[in-house]
């Protein structure tokens, strides 16, 4: 079987399913039940300085789309609102118990050197594994020059950085901000600062909605609402776009990658490590449905892993990274042409419709044996892949590789009708 278990910079796991810094690893009892559910690790709750801060009541926004719940969640809460010395005894306690499991811990004080030097021998004395620095925070902290007001300042991410690094002798992992417009100058400055790894993406600011009897946004607090951080299966494209960029880039070679954004299923975990991330942090699922989705993402990653011969954890990690180009350096001569499967086709019209009102009117509209009938007109396909989109039927349009002077471009691809006949 697969191999999971996973040397994040000297931190070891029995899988790379983490529970990111977020209200699911707020206390000693629910990362107790996360480990106890398999989870290979936590990053701990952000801690700050006391006296801690205080939170509102709502805390969170949902955004749900044609009957799915919480595609996307929007979160108001700020850092943990326990006082330190009542977390630090919690994570002594869990780390003393699960020698074997990931333990780090998440922080975030003012930008002042004596208040990172004074902070980190504490949590060292837990015996965590290491800590990541919250540079993401997109709400309340930001607005005290912590959090994102950090991560969006390369020289205060560099500086920072080496401010832990030298006062430390645990590995430390700089949390980066989406909210930015290029995540590697942020990126960049924390490997000059001497960081051992970086995670994201953290949450992107957003308002969730607005209700639209009291006009306020949503989640309303006393009848005002407020900006907040967005994640959950909505952010993430966003986070694997963030995540290839770092992994590609040659100043960023080697740096250690936690993913975060969106995974709840198996597949969502292979196409982070495909895309460079080492572990996966993992937070709206657990809310969503429990901490024993682990079992369902585990056992599939392993099948998977499996079935396709890859051994480690390793031998997936950057598996896709040298395929994500930029669009100057795609196969401009490539071609793929809509094909429609009759026997599975149920004559719906969507592609039809997709492609007639807003496409290259490709697809034509007949009536065989007074039924309707779609056809595609090759001549007029340009492979936008629209139609296969809309279609609600999986695997009934699929996008075919067409022969470029002769020679296919790309043999391996399963939807190339000349496949077989290209390998054998």
């Amino acid at each position: 079987m697969a191999d999971l278990r996973t040397n994040f910079v000297g931190i070891r796991s029995p899988n790379p399913f983490w529970l990111a810094s977020a209200p699911p690893t707020d206390k000693e009892y629910n990362v107790r039940r996360a480990f106890e559910a398999g989870w290979g690790g936590v990053v701990w709750k952000t801690l700050g300085e006391d006296p801690p801060v205080v939170n509102v009541s709502s805390r969170y926004g949902s955004l749900n789309y044609n009957g799915t719940r919480m595609i996307g969640l929007n979160n108001i809460e700020l850092i943990s609102d326990r006082p330190l010395a009542t977390n630090i005894a919690e994570i002594k306690s869990v780390k003393r118990d699960y020698p074997d499991r990931a333990v780090v811990v998440s922080l975030m004080v003012p930008c002042v050197e004596e208040s990172w030097k004074a902070i980190l021998p504490i949590v060292e004395e837990t015996g965590a594994d290491g800590i990541e620095l919250n540079f993401g925070c997109p709400h309340g902290m930001s607005e005290r020059n912590m959090g994102a007001a950090v991560g969006q300042v390369p020289e205060y991410v560099e500086m920072v950085t080496r401010w832990c690094k030298q006062n430390t002798r645990m590995p430390v992992i700089v949390k980066l901000t989406p909210n930015i417009t290029n995540v590697l100058m942020p990126a960049r400055a924390a490997r000059r600062g001497g960081a051992d790894a970086v995670s994201l993406i953290n949450t992107i600011q957003s308002v969730i909605g607005v209700d639209l009897d009291t006009m306020a946004p949503m989640p309303t607090v006393d009848g005002k609402g407020t900006h907040g951080g967005y994640c959950g299966p909505a952010v993430k494209p966003i986070a694997l776009r963030m995540i290839g960029d770092i992994a590609r880039d040659p100043e960023m070679a080697g740096l250690p990658i936690s993913g975060i954004g969106g995974i709840g299923s198996w597949r969502d975990a292979a196409e982070f490590l495909a895309m460079g991330a080492t572990t996966l942090q993992v937070c709206t699922a657990a809310m969503h449905y429990g901490f024993r989705i682990v079992e369902d993402m585990t056992d599939g990653l392993s099948a998977w892993m499996d079935q396709k011969g890859y051994a480690t954890i390793n031998d997936v990690t950057g598996r896709a990274v040298e395929r994500f180009v930029p669009w100057n350096q795609l196969n401009m001569k490539f071609n793929t042409i809509a094909r429609i499967d009759q026997d599975a086709c149920i004559k719906c019209g969507l592609c039809h419709i997709a492609c007639e009102d807003t496409s290259h009117q490709a697809i034509a509209k007949t009536t065989v044996e007074g039924e309707r009938h779609y056809e595609v007109i090759d001549e007029e396909c340009v492979g936008c892949n629209l139609c296969a989109h809309v279609c609600p039927v999986d695997d009934c349009i699929t996008m075919q590789p067409q022969p470029v002077d002769g020679v296919l471009t790309w043999p391996e691809h399963p939807n190339n009708p000349h496949r077989v006949a290209v390998e054998s």
